[in-house]
């Protein structure tokens, strides 16, 4: 065996739980593409918000994903003092809270609804009035009508949190290998790399093999055929804004608006980076467009009127892993020969930042032949299966 473990993705998944499984005392190997430029990277992790947001991402219907992201959020505090204390550097994790926002009435009305809906299900959500909100954040538009805080919502400088892992991994002695996997089973993995005439395949064997690639896991042959249609490819465009000297940071935490029935976040970060995103389009493409871009400024200079005298500072777009349900997939499935030991992590959509944590701890433990946490249970790769379909799926034991 080359490897304990093989882990085809380097990601904030896949770099996660490479970290962990090493740190358990299992020798293992990542895979990826590789490349820190989000420019040239399709990782959704690189042009992320860093929002870890179960209450104000909470929607009517998805009472199994909130459970989910109510563990992801208790537990990413004392994951990422772990990863700090393991690299010696900060992640730029923030507790203040999200501030939800609306501005003409229809709004009002619709994060109301939201409100009700969240209270009925236990969550904290205040309600604020204009006045109140715009003592909170006084940058906001005079228009705005009114406001929720959730005070329990978490955020981290994305980028910082991938490359704290990417340095914790290699601490932990984890094998990064420069390629592409296209082909996976129970206990080998076939990868296209870089050689100095040109791409070659090679062949790596491994006690466990886990499929953590995002969206391009449904190229990957072995992965079952239910799994890999589940999951698609959705695009996101993001930009990036910075503070001027002269000016004070224009907002403290994580403000979600509602501008006209469009969607809208802001991200503030210690060093005076402003995240203004992002767009969702059923696309498969990277390219930036001018439309997002206008759209994104339009709507940010609606809700916050000083973001005009930010300087612009980057546009991305970045592909995000969706599912057919929206929820993620984690589970052993069994590879198109047979055999059991395939271990499918993928299809975080838009919280894998903060579902890495107990993706991590997930897969460990069905590494280590151990019980995962029971928030997972409603998301195996089981939940995908298809009568008649080659290739079957085993269920996690929770």
């Amino acid at each position: 065996m080359d490897a304990d473990v093989i882990v085809a993705g380097g990601g904030v998944i896949g770099t996660a739980i490479a970290w962990r499984a090493a740190r358990s005392g299992l020798r293992v190997t990542m895979i990826d593409p590789g490349g820190d430029d989000p420019r040239a990277d399709d990782k959704a992790s690189l042009v992320a918000a860093g929002m870890l947001g179960p209450v104000s991402e909470s929607v009517f219907g998805e009472q199994h994903l909130l459970d989910l992201n109510l563990h992801a959020v208790e537990r990413f505090p004392g994951f990422n003092a772990e990863l700090e204390a393991a690299t010696g550097t900060t992640t730029g994790l923030r507790r203040e809270g999200t501030l939800a926002v609306a501005y003409d009435s229809g709004d009002l009305a619709a994060l109301d609804r939201l409100t009700d809906f969240r209270h009925s299900i236990g969550l904290r959500a205040e309600r604020l009035d204009a006045r109140q909100t715009r003592k909170l954040e006084p940058f906001l538009a005079p228009a705005t009508r009114g406001g929720v805080l959730a005070p329990g919502d978490l955020s981290i400088d994305n980028r910082r949190y991938l490359a704290a892992l990417r340095a914790a991994a290699a601490a932990a002695g984890v094998t990064a290998v420069t390629g592409t996997v296209f082909r996976a089973g129970s206990r080998r993995v076939q990868a296209t790399v870089p050689g100095p005439d040109g791409p070659v395949i090679i062949t790596q064997h491994a006690r466990h093999v886990v499929i953590a690639a995002g969206h391009a896991t449904s190229a990957i042959e072995g992965v079952p055929a239910e799994v890999r249609r589940a999951i698609r490819p959705v695009k996101g465009q993001i930009l990036r804004l910075r503070h001027p000297a002269s000016l004070p940071p224009i907002l403290t935490r994580t403000v979600r608006a509602i501008v006209q029935g469009r969607d809208l976040y802001f991200v503030p970060r210690a060093d005076g980076e402003l995240v203004v995103g992002a767009t969702q389009e059923e696309r498969d493409d990277r390219d930036v467009t001018a439309g997002a871009v206008h759209d994104l400024l339009h709507d940010a200079g609606h809700a916050v009127p000083a973001v005009s005298e930010l300087i612009f500072a980057e546009a991305s777009a970045g592909l995000r892993p969706g599912t057919s349900d929206n929820g993620p997939v984690l589970g052993t499935v069994s590879d198109a020969g047979g055999d059991g030991g395939l271990i499918i992590a993928a299809g975080h959509f838009r919280n894998g930042i903060m579902l890495s944590a107990v993706t991590a701890d997930a897969v460990t433990a069905v590494i280590n032949g151990q019980p995962v946490h029971p928030a997972w249970t409603p998301f195996t790769p089981g939940r995908f299966r298809v009568t008649g379909t080659a290739a079957s799926s085993r269920e996690v034991t929770a």
